[in-house]
């Protein structure tokens, strides 16, 4: 008989806790949950209320025996917890879109997990990260720590390499891809093979397979088309460029691959104050407002438009693997330890694994040609500076993480940035000396 399972959602006030509910609902049987505990801070004490009571309602139209506590006492949430999910946003919205506009303004990619965006969200998020880590460590040392909050890869690094937790990454993007190729090819997602190498949104698929036969020249030659996010811009891909790669590129290649036509996408948004920021909180508002209508029983439609579709799923299947022992595959973040040859063993990459009830064993992918391997460095040792400015708060360290990104195209851009976001974040970052260095 299976021990008591007790589930932790911090961030639980997030528009996206309804969808993970609605998978522990479709799923209870396999799994028996006994309690989900829904925690967030007191900013978030509204939204988290009409989480729970939306979760209430539907764990009561399923006739599930499951307890819903929502709290901001993380402590108490965290006690004896089976299984941990962390889906924060540090500085809410509000810090989302100041992010995006200033990275805009000063003439550079404006998005949430990447370029200066993704790097002052990461500075903002790691201690915060690290704290709860130092709460599961003393009061649930044996949970599992599903990590969707973002930059996912740079967060899950640095928990890694600042805590004893039992962390995994987690990304909806590689169940996406199964999911639109089992549409495509109308075949169970079970007969779709995936070979994925990278880091978290920059994986590239090397390899794809229908029935155990090799699809992935559909892909290259235009015959079939991959899967697109709702929340990147589809500009297409040049078929010379994708068959010369030899790779699938995810969506977040197009902030690289396609620098310019994203941005001039993102001026023109910018000045009519719609940015992707702007589109999510208008988003967020409609949810909150089908949320809180207590006739309301069930996941709406309209979180699909949030741009994390099928997260919870993805979350559900790896509890089960864990807590079933079935030793199923799953695309995940964790630690490097020799899996892809090029990057440092304590790199976080994101790569297939078998997963265990007892660990997660990345599988190998061996060497990776120059097409692939010159942008993914380049973005790891950014990202490896970025988890080392966070923890030290060291200046000099943070202006050359974000000098090194692919998308800043100068130090003295960079630290215009840098200075800008630091004084506008001046409440999120204790750790560094706040007084602008001439």
């Amino acid at each position: 008989m299976m021990k008591p399972l007790k589930l932790v959602v911090i961030g639980g006030g997030s528009s996206y806790t309804p969808e993970l509910v609605e998978g522990i609902i479709d799923n209870q049987k396999s799994l028996q949950v006994s309690e989900i505990w829904l925690v967030d801070i007191e900013k978030g004490q509204e939204k988290l209320a009409i989480i729970e009571g939306l979760s209430r309602r539907m764990i009561e139209k399923a006739n599930c025996p499951i307890k819903i506590v929502a709290t901001l006492d993380r402590r108490e949430a965290i006690k004896n917890a089976t299984y941990i999910i962390t889906q924060i946003r540090v500085g809410q919205l509000k810090m989302r879109r100041n992010d995006e506009y200033i990275s805009i303004k000063h003439g550079v990619v404006g998005q949430e997990t990447t370029g200066a965006g993704g790097f002052m969200k990461a500075l903002r998020t790691i201690p915060v990260m690290l704290d709860i880590c130092k709460d599961i460590e003393e009061l649930a040392p044996d949970a599992w720590l599903l990590n969707f909050t973002n930059p996912a890869g740079i967060i899950t690094e640095a928990i890694l390499k600042h805590s004893n937790v039992n962390v995994i990454g987690l990304c909806n993007n590689p169940i996406n891809f199964y999911k639109k190729f089992a549409k495509t090819y109308q075949v169970p997602m079970k007969d779709v093979s995936i070979n994925f190498v990278g880091i978290n949104h920059l994986i590239w698929i090397t390899g794809f397979y229908i029935k155990g036969q090799s699809r992935i020249e559909d892909i290259l030659t235009g015959k079939s088309d991959s899967y697109e996010a709702k929340n990147i811009p589809d500009f297409g891909w040049d078929l010379e460029f994708l068959q010369s790669l030899k790779a699938i590129p995810c969506g977040y290649h197009k902030y690289y691959y396609q620098t310019d036509q994203i941005l001039e996408k993102q001026r023109e948004e910018y000045s009519r104050n719609e940015t992707r920021a702007d589109q999510v909180q208008q988003v967020e508002k409609e949810l909150f407002e089908i949320y809180q209508n207590p006739n309301v029983q069930e996941k709406p439609k309209a979180l699909e438009q949030r741009g994390g579709a099928y997260y919870s799923e993805a979350a559900i299947e790896l509890i089960k693997s864990i807590h079933l022992d079935s030793k199923k595959t799953h695309t995940l973040n964790v630690k490097n330890n020799g899996t892809i040859p090029c990057l440092l063993n304590d790199a976080c990459i994101e790569v297939n694994c078998v997963v265990e009830n007892h660990q997660i064993t990345p599988l190998q992918v061996g060497s990776i040609p120059p097409q692939i391997r010159g942008l993914l460095q380049h973005v790891k040792a950014y990202e490896e500076l970025t988890v080392k400015a966070a923890v030290t708060g060291n200046r000099g360290i943070a202006l050359q993480a974000l000098t090194l990104h692919p998308l800043i195209p100068s130090v003295d851009k960079a630290k215009s940035i840098f200075d800008e976001m630091l004084a506008v974040n001046e409440q999120y970052l204790s750790q560094f000396d706040l007084e602008i260095k001439l």
